[in-house]
C-alpha cells in the first residue's frame, strides 16, 4: 500500500553533518515538512555546542540527536540527562558499551520534561564482517546486530540504529512498537560513499524500517527542497 506524503515524512530523517551553522540551519528551513526529523551529530554539535539544538528545535525541526553515548554508566546517565535537557526527540548510545551503561542512559533521558527515545547504535553503517573480524568481533555484522539489539531492549530502550540489511530479521524477531532507525539510505543510482551496508528507501521500509536517515544524498545536492521531495515520492508511489 502507498503511504501518504505525511506518513512519507514521517519516516523520513535528514543527517545535517556539516560544521557550518548557517548551512545547517538553512537546510533545517528547507526541510520543515519534508522530513519528520533532523539528525543532528558529532560533527554540528562539537562545532556549536547545545545551542545549535535549541535553533532548530525552534525552526520546528524535531532533532535526533546523534552523539553515540558510550562510557562508564555514571558518566553515560549524566550526559543523557543534559542532552534530555536541550529538547530532543531521539538520542542515541553505543549498544556495545553494555546493559548496565544503557539502563544508565534510559535513566539519565527519563529525567527530561520530555524524555527522548534512546536508541542503542548497533553496528555502523561503515563497517561490514570482514571489518568486524579485523576487529576481532566474531560472527558477523547480522548476528552481533541482533545481540545488541536483544540487549538494548532489555535495558529500556526504545530502539536501535541498524542497517537496512538487517531490519528485516529484527522486526521479525522484536515485533512491532520497537524502533528501528536505518542509517545507509541511498536512493536508486546513489554513490555509497563510505556506506557498506547500504539501500534505497522502498527497500528499507519494506523490511521494516520506521525511520530513515539520509544524509548527502540530500543536504550535497544541488537543490536539497527537490531531492527530498524524490525520495518523499519514491516511499507514496503505489
Amino acid at each position: 500500500m502507498a503511504l501518504t506524503r505525511a506518513e512519507a515524512v514521517s519516516h523520513l530523517a535528514v543527517a545535517l553533518d556539516t560544521s557550518e551553522r548557517d548551512e545547517i540551519l538553512r537546510l533545517a528551513r528547507l526541510l520543515a515538512g519534508r522530513a519528520g526529523t533532523v539528525k543532528v551529530g558529532l560533527e554540528a554539535f562539537t562545532a556549536h555546542g547545545p545551542e545549535l539544538v535549541r535553533e532548530v528545535r525552534g525552526l520546528g525541526m524535531p532533532v535526533f540527536l546523534d552523539l553515540k553515548l558510550h562510557d562508564i554508566p555514571n558518566t553515560v546517565e549524566r550526559a543523557a540527562r543534559n542532552a534530555a535537557r536541550l529538547g530532543a526527540a531521539l538520542l542515541t548510545v553505543h549498544a556495545s558499551g553494555g546493559e548496565a551503561m544503557l539502563r544508565a542512559a534510559v535513566a539519565g533521558a527519563a529525567a527530561a520534561e520530555r524524555p527522548p527515545l534512546v536508541l542503542a547504535v548497533t553496528v555502523l553503517t561503515s563497517l561490514d564482517d570482514r571489518a568486524l573480524e579485523e576487529l576481532g568481533i566474531p560472527g558477523g555484522a547480522a548476528a552481533r546486530v541482533r545481540a545488541w539489539a536483544d540487549t538494548a531492549r532489555r535495558a529500556g530502550c526504545g530502539g536501535v540504529v541498524c542497517s537496512p540489511h538487517e531490519a528485516a530479521a529484527l522486526r521479525a524477531a522484536l515485533g512491532p512498537g520497537f524502533l528501528l532507525v536505518t542509517p545507509g539510505i541511498r536512493p536508486a543510482g546513489s554513490a555509497s560513499a563510505d556506506q557498506r551496508r547500504v539501500a534505497t528507501p522502498r527497500a528499507a521500509l519494506a523490511a521494516g524500517a520506521d525511520i530513515l536517515v539520509v544524509g548527502r544524498p540530500i543536504t550535497a545536492a544541488a537543490d536539497p527542497a527537490a531531492a527530498a521531495e524524490a525520495i518523499l515520492a519514491e516511499l507514496c508511489a503505489p
